[in-house]
């Protein structure tokens, strides 16, 4: 069965570094641990209808967590990716709304 591309993301990433980045045409997104810089390049595109000119993706590692004393867990690691846009493309709708 081929993905979608509402499989490889999962959620837009909103912090103080990500709105700052949004002069310059960066936006972050949480993806699928297993997607490629092609597939999330082509998710991009296929979702919001903008150009894409380059993606760095990073696995965040999950932070030690605890209630009480014991036992000690782990949040989930999820893979990040920062994709750039094209001088000419429009900008992302979704995050306009946030600045």
């Amino acid at each position: 069965m081929a993905r979608t591309a509402y499989d490889v993301i999962i959620r837009p990433i909103i912090t103080e570094q990500s709105m700052e980045d949004l002069d310059i045409k960066k936006y972050a997104f949480e993806v699928a641990k297993d997607a490629n810089k092609v597939e999330i390049k082509q998710a991009i595109e296929e979702i919001f209808g903008v150009t894409v000119i380059n993606v760095t993706t990073a696995t965040v590692r999950g932070k030690k967590k605890r209630q009480g004393v014991m036992p000690a867990g782990y949040q989930k690691t999820w893979k990040k990716a920062v994709v750039k846009l094209s001088a000419d493309s429009k900008d992302i709708e979704l995050f306009q709304d946030m600045v």
